[in-house]
């Protein structure tokens, strides 16, 4: 998120679609491009107001943790 919207990287839920959707562009500030979280399409919308942040890039980026090792001897 950037300035409470949504931003480039982010996961979101589109109100109006229905769908869960990663943000790919924001042209202008107000002009959203979408694709869908699953699968090839690609749309847009005006403005972020029915737009939902569902995952924030920034936990999207983190690497999954290795879990940690028993330190007890077999």
């Amino acid at each position: 998120m950037k300035d409470g919207k949504p931003w480039v990287g982010d996961q979101v839920h589109d109100e109006e679609s229905g769908r869960d959707a990663i943000v790919t562009d924001v042209r202008g500030g107000s002009i959203y491009v979408l694709r869908a979280a699953h699968g090839p399409d690609l749309w847009k919308r005006r403005n972020g107001h029915r737009l939902t942040v569902v995952v924030p890039h920034e936990e999207q980026d983190r690497a999954p943790q290795e879990p940690e090792s028993d330190p007890r001897p077999d």
